[in-house]
């Protein structure tokens, strides 16, 4: 019998916009998400909250979306754990700058509610979503 035990997500994004859009869409995956309005929120969060996966902003305020995945990476908790950075920007600096920093996958903003669940899906394999 198939875990049922829904997929954990942290969201972070300084963008309140994309928090609860971004929210909404996981939720109706169902995921269980936790979400961070920057950096110092995100790892505030993480250690209680134990996310399966991180979406991570990378243009914030005080930590940047590069600087917080370089934290995350280096605790043992979440050294393997899937981090897709969310930007804007799609040029191949900043996708080879967010891979360097530990991301595992880069999704250009806007996204749609497949960008992410393809992205939970590819990146968790045992991921059973609504897609459809």
């Amino acid at each position: 019998m198939p875990d049922s035990t829904p997929l954990r997500v942290m969201l972070v994004d300084d963008s309140k916009t994309i928090r609860k859009s971004g929210e909404a869409m996981l939720t109706s995956a169902g995921c269980l998400v936790m979400h961070a309005d920057d950096g110092f929120d995100c790892m505030a969060k993480a250690k209680d909250f134990d996310p399966q996966f991180f979406f991570i902003d990378v243009m914030m305020p005080r930590l940047d979306g590069y600087k917080v995945s370089q934290v995350i990476r280096n605790h043992p908790n979440f050294k393997n754990t899937p981090i897709v950075m969310l930007s804007s920007k799609d040029g191949l600096f900043d996708k080879a700058k967010g891979m360097a920093a530990g991301a595992t996958d880069y999704l250009t903003k806007p996204f749609s509610r497949e960008d992410l669940l393809e992205s939970l899906a590819k990146h968790v394999p045992d991921f059973k979503s609504a897609l459809v």
